[in-house]
């Protein structure tokens, strides 16, 4: 089926283009033309001045639709999920579990491998092996150093859905992230008390990206700069960044954004409010906290992400939607995502102006829970 885009001011991941048209065919992009071009058998739908963009890709997200994932690793939690984020302008995530007891985590790996998704990218493991030193929300008594045979049983219940690991460098032999890197799971830094030359030595090693920046890692220290300083310098490793102004000050974001540029993206780091099993996450007017009141996750959307980039941190809008696509995409080598260009998925978030939700288009399909789709 051919779709045409009209109307619409299209962010292609390189430029902006205003006064065309964009048509998809079925689950694909097939080019940006002249408005007089259209087929005649194009099912036309108006953007109206809206904003049209690539698909959000949510590198870390543990929850949505009033389910926490990790709390309910079942098929009905997995699809609330995914509808939930799909009408927020998320098009594709990976399902994220924190620290927790390896019955959870082959229990998710059965879900997700058994219920697939177009949205559904894959797992992230943020832990078990983590610094303890820097566990922030995460549950003590599941941090680990790892162990071969455990990471290998991981890899094969897994065959292929595991696609992130967080883990702290420190606390791993060369041989695990070697182990890791070879089965295709890209490594992440963080909940690490890194030296700067330890941090370093991971990079390395075959760590490529960083989790959620400043949090829950050794600080900048002018005698060690540590993970943040490690991953400053680097000419080629990611870091994640959670831009809601509580995780992360925005003048830090502004900061971080001028020194790294591309090598920045944006993450949720969203949960969901539970009142019973291993985290509990307590709902506040702008956050998440464990009942203690540490803090644990954020409230954002990846659309309310990138409105706080241009608002507060001096990032043009261009810039912070490749934050949300174009550089998530590039991390987890996904050559088909993240950009508007011919033979890529027809992926799309579309909005308003002023930061409002109005379509998402997931590999050709608009979400019927969309304004856009109600108003053609």
């Amino acid at each position: 089926m051919l779709t045409a885009y009209t109307n619409g001011i299209i962010f292609t991941g390189t430029e902006k283009i205003s006064g065309k048209t964009l048509l998809t065919e079925d689950d694909k992009i097939k080019g940006i033309i002249e408005n007089e071009l259209i087929p005649v058998n194009a099912n036309i739908i108006d953007c109206k001045e809206l904003i049209i963009a690539p698909g959000f890709i949510d590198l870390q997200i543990y929850g949505g639709g009033g389910y926490l994932f990790s709390n309910k690793p079942t098929a009905t939690a997995l699809k609330s999920m995914a509808d939930s984020l799909l009408s927020s302008g998320t098009t594709g995530f990976y399902v994220t579990l924190a620290t927790n007891s390896m019955e959870i985590f082959f229990e998710a790996i059965k879900v997700v491998k058994e219920n697939p998704d177009p949205a559904v990218l894959g797992l992230h493991f943020e832990g078990p092996y983590l610094n303890p030193v820097k566990r922030g929300a995460h549950i003590k008594e599941h941090i680990k150093r790892p162990e071969r045979k455990e990471v290998e049983e991981l890899l094969k219940a897994a065959n292929g859905v595991l696609k992130i690991m967080t883990l702290a460098p420190e606390m791993c032999d060369p041989e695990i992230i070697h182990l890791l890197k070879d089965n295709g799971v890209v490594i992440s830094a963080g909940h690490s008390n890194a030296t700067f030359a330890e941090a370093v030595a991971g990079y390395e090693n075959g760590i490529t990206t960083t989790t959620h920046l400043f949090n829950a890692m050794s600080p900048i220290h002018h005698r060690d700069t540590g993970l943040p300083g490690a991953v400053y310098l680097s000419k080629n490793v990611y870091a994640s960044i959670i831009a809601d102004g509580i995780h992360v000050d925005f003048n830090a974001l502004k900061i971080s954004k001028k020194i790294m540029q591309e090598r920045l993206f944006l993450i949720t780091d969203a949960v969901e409010e539970v009142k019973e099993g291993a985290y509990v996450h307590v709902k506040k007017e702008d956050r998440f906290t464990l009942p203690d009141g540490t803090l644990s996750g954020s409230k954002l959307t990846l659309l309310k992400a990138v409105q706080n980039c241009v608002e507060h941190a001096e990032i043009t809008l261009d810039e912070a939607l490749r934050m949300a696509s174009t550089y998530p995409a590039q991390v987890m080598n996904l050559s088909d995502r993240g950009k508007i260009d011919i033979g890529c998925k027809a992926n799309l978030t579309i909005f308003s102006q002023d930061y409002q939700i109005q379509g998402t288009v997931l590999e050709g399909e608009v979400d019927a829970n969309c304004e856009l789709w109600r108003s053609n």
